[in-house]
This record gives structure tokens, C-alpha cells and sequence, in this order.
């Protein structure tokens, strides 16, 4: 089994990083949370109402579709945050990958130009995966992404809420607190942002 060397950033309450001379890719990597929130929201509506007029599925399965969706998100977002976003970084290569994907927010959690992927990214992501899951499902697709998307775009909600506000009193308060254990108690714990299931479910709860 490989053995995890990261080694969290200690996180500053201000600040920022540049992470390439280019002003060009420089921008590319940052963003207001409003523009990815808007297009997976958008997008997410959009596969619904074909869902609903043009693909003739049963409503039923429409809403079970959507609702799989949802929750294999939590899964996936989970997975990604705890084997991709904090992957081994025993090589160079490795932790210069790491800190440009992750590390960095890590260092400058107060960052919130670098909550979320950049727009160009997230429609290349968007469009790939309508790609796939329709090869893999056909029309079913229509129901089953938009809930996949939402997930994601209530990820990225709740990742800004908790590093750009104080403690909610809602709640929205539990996943404020779970979040902020990650970055300022143990980073090896607590890799569920959107939902606490899977760490409950794979041991990594703090």
C-alpha cells in the first residue's frame, strides 16, 4: 500500500498565491463562485426540462434517477478529495501537482477567487460528462446528470459559505464545522464537504 507523505500547508488567514508567470493561466485559475454555481444550475435545469418534454421517461424515474445522482456525487466528491486532491506526494512531479490542484488552498483557504474550478473548466467537465453517462445510459442520462451536477453545485455553496463566512447559524452549521476540522484540525480527516455519509461509512470522520 503507498504511503501518503502530503504534508499540509500550516493555512494563512489572508493572502494569496500566484501560481504562474503567465497572466494569462493566472486568471484561468481563479473565479467569482457566482459563475460555476450559475452554470451547473443551468445546466442541471436544462437536462430536466428535456427529461421531462422530450425524453418520455416515467416521472418516477426521473426522480429516482435525479436522487442516484445526488448521492453518487457525495461518493465521488468524497473519493476525489481524498485520493486525488491529497494524493501521495513521495516525487517531486507529485507535490507540485498537488499543491497547484489543492495544496494551495489549503495555504490560502481565505482565497475565495480559488473555491472552485474556473468556468472553462467546469463546462469542459459538464459537457465530458453528458458525453459519457449518455453512452453509458441513453436518455436516461438526462435524468441522471442533473442531479450529479446539482450535487456538485451545492458542494461548491457550501465550500464558500464555510470559507468565507462566519459559523451559520442554520443548518448549514454542522458542514461549516465539519469542513473547517479539515483544514484547521487534521487534513487527513473530515473529506466530505457536502455531506458527512461517507466518512461516517469509511472511517475518517474526526
Amino acid at each position: 500500500m503507498e504511503t501518503n507523505q502530503q504534508t499540509t500547508p500550516k493555512p494563512k488567514n489572508s493572502g494569496r498565491k500566484q501560481l504562474f508567470e503567465n497572466p494569462v493561466l493566472e486568471r484561468l485559475t481563479r473565479t467569482h463562485i457566482s459563475i460555476p454555481i450559475s452554470i451547473f444550475v443551468l445546466f442541471s435545469i436544462g437536462l430536466l426540462t428535456y427529461a421531462f418534454t422530450m425524453a418520455q421517461l416515467p416521472y418516477i424515474v426521473i426522480g429516482v434517477l435525479f436522487f442516484s445522482g445526488l448521492i453518487l456525487f457525495t461518493l465521488v466528491e468524497y473519493l476525489m478529495h481524498r485520493y486525488v486532491f491529497h494524493m501521495s506526494t513521495h516525487t517531486t512531479t507529485r507535490a507540485k501537482l498537488q499543491y497547484t490542484m489543492h495544496g494551495v488552498h489549503h495555504e490560502y483557504p481565505k482565497d475565495k477567487e480559488r473555491l472552485a474550478m474556473p468556468p472553462i473548466i467546469s463546462i469542459t467537465i459538464a459537457t465530458l460528462l453528458l458525453g459519457v453517462t449518455y453512452l453509458i445510459m441513453n436518455k436516461y442520462a438526462f435524468a441522471f446528470l442533473p442531479g450529479f451536477v446539482l450535487g456538485y453545485a451545492g458542494y461548491l455553496f457550501v465550500h464558500y459559505i464555510t470559507h468565507a463566512y462566519a459559523p451559520p447559524k442554520n443548518k448549514f452549521r454542522q458542514l461549516w464545522i465539519h469542513h473547517s476540522m479539515h483544514h484547521y484540525k487534521d487534513g487527513h480527516k473530515a473529506f466530505g464537504v457536502s455531506s458527512p455519509l461517507w466518512d461516517y461509512i469509511f472511517g475518517t470522520m474526526p
